[in-house]
């Protein structure tokens, strides 16, 4: 009787223990790349950037294959921040999500935990009893969330170039947003204020006056990038024509945000499928012609310009209100009070529920942990995130958890486009050419 034995790939190495067959696989990519390489008569070589490399903005590991300073061949590796958080969501209750959502793309949180929490509304059914106030502070959130990631965006960006500056500067009004995050939710990142059916709480005394300060202080500060960078010719020798991708391009891979902009077609889904009353705004969408980094970052610029128009427009909309729907078989418990370490439960709430009312504290321990059931079916939501088309795709099959939560993130998208940016460049090109896609691997691995 004779036994098969299936054929071993020659880059995994097996060896018998007491535990069974133990498997130490190695980069079989990489063997496979080198040896091509190796085979060939020319000068060419197979070098790995990344994935420590601190101009890759995050653990991305670009394998490029060089002809002297051109590059010939360029491949993405991805998956060296994998945090599971997909599957953890099948875990938790509805409301639970949010904490982990917030935590992927960890430069757009609140653009995460919004496209999460529309895609919920809509299972629940419950879009149009969100109220207005939570509204519009979701889109004053996100607006200001652009302007956030947009300065990381540039800050980083300059600094790769050499130009110190516009990182020092970019970081530090950066700063002043992060400031009134704090303020808002009580932490500076990884917030999971928005919640399904509205917010976590209303916004704090004095925080429309604070918001209204930062405006106007940013109002004064954006101008500078200009003086430092649009018009400078180093600057511009090193942006123009790099990292070149036209909308031909964009289409067949999917790309979208500034990348898609910069060819000159003005896609936003806040005009083209408008959310969170985007509508009854009034902003416009920068584009450009020149399908190159300097024309991302020009439309980087200028979104950011849009973005302060629309925070105005918000805080001039805020009515008194509630911020949660009032169904309170959905509506989580809001009393909540921002303590030093963040926010928490009200302890005057917890008295007043334990102290005066059985229904009331057996109804908040149930809702919170068991959470509220979502009607079984299933539902697409996208939100115009500052780096493109974030989209969320979520199945309930009736439970008091997902089922499955998948979502689209851009900065996953458009990394496909770096081979296309960076083959046929100079080393140096790939650097570009990666910043202007500002990709966040917290939102490519998920």
């Amino acid at each position: 009787m004779s036994t098969y034995h299936a054929p071993q790939a020659p880059e995994a190495e097996s060896r018998e223990t007491t535990e069974g067959t133990v498997y130490t696989v190695t980069g079989g990519d990489w063997d496979e790349v080198a040896e091509t390489a190796a085979k060939a008569d020319d000068e060419r070589i197979v070098v790995n950037m990344g994935p420590q490399h601190p101009s890759t903005h995050g653990v991305l590991r670009l394998i490029l294959e060089i002809d002297g300073e051109t590059v010939t061949e360029a491949r993405a590796g991805i998956g060296y921040l994998h945090t599971g958080i997909e599957k953890n969501l099948e875990y938790r209750t509805w409301t639970q999500g949010t904490t982990f959502v917030t935590r992927m793309d960890y430069l757009t949180s609140f653009f995460n935990e919004t496209a999460y929490c529309l895609g919920v509304e809509k299972l629940l059914g419950v879009t149009e009893q969100v109220p207005d106030r939570a509204t519009v502070i979701r889109v004053m959130l996100m607006e200001l969330n652009r302007l956030s990631s947009h300065l990381v965006a540039i800050a980083t960006g300059g600094m790769e170039l050499g130009a110190t500056t516009i990182m020092i500067y970019g970081f530090r009004d950066r700063e002043m947003i992060l400031d009134l995050y704090e303020l808002i939710t009580g932490l500076r990142m990884n917030h999971a204020f928005i919640r399904p059916g509205g917010l976590a709480q209303d916004l704090p005394p004095g925080a429309v006056d604070r918001i209204r300060e930062c405006v106007k202080q940013l109002r004064k500060n954006l101008p500078e990038y200009d003086k430092l960078a649009t018009g400078n010719p180093i600057f511009k020798a090193r942006m123009q024509d790099i990292g070149y991708l036209d909308l031909a391009g964009c289409m067949a891979l999917g790309a979208t945000g500034p990348i898609l902009r910069a060819t000159g077609l003005p896609h936003d889904l806040r005009k083209s499928e408008p959310y969170c009353g985007y509508e009854d705004y009034e902003f416009d969408i920068p584009t450009a012609e020149t399908c190159d980094s300097y024309g991302r970052f020009l439309i980087r610029l200028e979104e950011m310009h849009q973005s302060l128009r629309i925070v105005e427009q918000c805080l001039d909309r805020l009515q008194p209100g509630p911020v949660m729907v009032a169904d309170r078989k959905i509506a989580w418990p809001a009393q909540l009070a921002l303590g030093p370490d963040g926010l928490g439960n009200s302890l005057d709430h917890i008295k007043k529920i334990m102290g005066t009312s059985m229904e009331a504290l057996i109804h908040h321990f149930k809702l919170v942990t068991e959470g509220f059931r979502v009607p079984a079916g299933q539902v697409y939501a996208a939100v115009e995130s500052p780096k493109g088309e974030l989209g969320v795709h979520v199945v309930s099959d009736g439970g008091t958890r997902p089922y499955r939560v998948h979502f689209r993130d851009p900065s996953f998208t458009n990394l496909q486009t770096m081979a296309a940016m960076c083959e046929g460049g100079m080393i140096a090109d790939v650097i570009v050419a990666v910043a202007s896609i500002d990709p966040v691997m917290g939102g490519v691995d998920r």
